[in-house]
């Protein structure tokens, strides 16, 4: 199989592969899973033409997603395509793309067809449509996960390399665990929803599933923008925290549920215990006022707005659970949606208090694992069990990525979730490419390995390289920790700078100057700075030393001390100790 990460493909097509010969790779091998159920409709070459014709003269150095296959859940526009919300007789050809399919085909993508899903994306099974229940990509008995089951499924089999969902209540999460891939839940607003058939219009949000996150990242930016056409687009400022030293919060145990699933919990507990491995303090949090949410949005004022969204389609076209479901919005008052309201806001607000504690939250994605007959024998109670831990996060704006987290022992993937404030994606996707790094796997059931690279700088933060007295115990550091910022590593510089100890003092300070001939390894610390931290920090520097731009030992360049050579005035050559720790050591011995 081959392997379709963006990276690997692009290798590909610099070798000399075309798109055109891709395509006929993966239409047979749709074929061959077709009883996975995965897809309502594929596009045949005549409509895929057009996107290969655009593609002529370009390739993967003038387009970032040059000839990179993709799905489109069917309650997402695709020009000339029908979208049918798993409703035959709801289906309608729009004449446009929906705002992030036309972002991504201007990208260079192309589309391959439209995937299956839950009714109205009312669901988190992927068993509820005429075009049947899509089946588990890695066990066929079990459910995908919905309502974007087949854009889940059609990635997980290899038939794409990434696919478009969309998420109101854990839709683009749940069959990322399932499914064993990463699922980005955005914050509302920041993918626009213009073109997407509405299930609750104000907490809709389009989704994205990835194999590995640095094609999340890419892709995510290239759906970013602000969208007149869309009137809940926004635009946010970017929410970090940090990667050393983290604080995750979870729940308590007493509030953890996986309704009797013990390869679960056992597989969340070794996701704690990897956590805490990797330096992470582990908070417990109250769950409560999150739970609560959770269930307010199938017993509130939310099923009324998804009764609106379907007002025009008749009742008896949809499915009876359908019908059975929306049924609950008719009695709905609008005295009833503002106590609604008012509770949301105080759950908000006690929810806001324990996300304060940490940088952001760990849970497991879905707290169990059903066969489709299961479902199908009750799918109200089982379908709402599986939203225990995703159903909270639009109301609560929220921002969320679901992650893979191994497999039990019958072989069926496990995921979970990490959640922050709105604005926090970036860093979010920071911690998950920092959990998948230290284990890892090919996504879905695929042939992509993903080669992890170093976690990128967080948002709005600056990493800057210190080697003396701003060193952790150091006298200065407080001048760094005053200004929220955090230990990033322990690293070292490249083999071409020289250490000196500058006259004068006390504070005693060290000055490092770049010098190929003479130069050596030397000891550093990187701390991530607030961007809004960072102008008073450089501030306080005395000449001769300044900030500039410092070699890292594995090539990266950050920001760090540099020294004039006129501080070599008067000053003392200590390279040879290596560091500045081991100066100061001799110093006071």
């Amino acid at each position: 199989m081959r392997d379709l990460a963006i990276a690997a493909l692009q290798r590909d097509y610099r070798a000399g592969l075309k798109p055109v010969e891709l395509l006929a790779e993966l239409r047979a091998l749709i074929a061959a899973h077709a009883d996975h159920r995965a897809w309502i409709a594929l596009l045949d070459e005549a409509q895929l033409a057009p996107y290969l014709a655009r593609l002529e003269g370009q390739g993967p150095d003038t387009l970032p997603l040059y000839g990179i296959p993709f799905a489109i859940k069917d309650n997402i526009d695709l020009a000339g395509v029908p979208t049918t919300a798993a409703c035959p007789d709801f289906a309608y050809t729009p004449a446009r793309s929906a705002t992030v399919v036309q972002r991504l085909v201007d990208a260079g993508a192309i589309p391959l067809g439209k995937s299956n899903l839950d009714q109205f994306a009312t669901g988190l099974v992927g068993t509820r449509s005429p075009w049947g229940a899509v089946r588990n990509a890695f066990d066929p008995d079990y459910i995908s996960g919905g309502s974007s089951a087949g854009s889940a499924v059609a990635l997980a089999l290899g038939e794409v390399s990434f696919s478009l969902g969309t998420d109101t209540a854990g839709s683009g999460r749940v069959p990322a665990a399932f499914n064993n891939l990463l699922g980005i839940k955005p914050t509302r607003g920041r993918w626009s929803t213009a073109g997407v058939v509405p299930a609750c219009r104000s907490l809709d949000c389009p989704s994205l599933f990835a194999l590995n996150p640095e094609d999340a990242r890419r892709i995510g930016a290239i759906m970013d923008g602000l969208d007149a056409a869309d009137p809940w687009s926004r635009r946010g400022r970017p929410v970090s925290g940090r990667l050393e030293g983290l604080r995750l919060g979870m729940p308590q145990a007493d509030q953890l549920e996986f309704f009797g699933d013990t390869a679960y919990a056992t597989l969340f507990d070794q996701a704690v215990e990897r956590w805490r491995a990797a330096g992470a303090e582990l908070v417990p949090l109250d769950f409560a006022p999150f739970r609560e949410a959770a269930r307010l949005l199938y017993e509130g004022p939310w099923v009324a707005e998804r009764r609106h969204a379907t007002r025009d389609v008749a009742p008896q076209a949809m499915l009876p659970v359908l019908r059975r479901i929306l049924e609950g919005g008719a009695g709905i008052g609008a005295e009833q949606t503002f106590e609604s309201f008012y509770r949301l806001q105080a759950l908000k607000q006690a929810a806001d208090t324990q996300l304060a504690q940490v940088d952001a939250v760990l849970a497991p994605t879905a707290p169990t694992h059903y066969r489709i007959a299961e479902l199908e024998a009750e799918p109200l109670l089982l379908n709402s069990r599986l939203g225990t831990y995703t159903n909270f996060m639009n109301l609560l704006d929220y921002a969320a990525v679901a992650a893979p987290a191994g497999m039990t022992p019958a072989g069926r993937p496990f995921g979970i979730t990490l959640f922050g404030p709105a604005w926090s994606d970036d860093y979010l996707l920071a911690l998950a490419q920092r959990w998948m790094a230290a284990d890892p796997q090919p996504g879905g059931r695929g042939a992509s390995r993903w080669t992890p690279a170093p976690p990128p700088t967080p948002p709005g933060r600056i990493e800057v390289a210190v080697c003396g007295a701003h060193l952790s115990g150091m006298p200065l550091n407080h001048q760094l920790i005053s200004r929220g910022a955090f230990r990033v590593a322990a690293t070292h510089s490249a083999s071409c700078y020289r250490l000196i100890a500058l006259a004068g003092g006390p504070p005693f300070r060290p000055g490092m100057i770049r010098d190929a001939e003479r130069g050596a390894v030397i000891e550093v610390e990187v701390w991530s700075v607030p961007e809004a931290e960072f102008g008073s920090f450089v501030a306080g520097i005395p000449a001769p030393l300044g900030i500039g731009k410092l070699e890292l030992a594995d090539g990266r360049w950050v920001s760090g001390f540099i020294c004039e050579p006129a501080g070599e005035a008067g000053a003392q050559d200590i390279t040879h100790l290596g560091g500045w720790r081991r100066y100061m050591a001799e110093k006071t011995a």
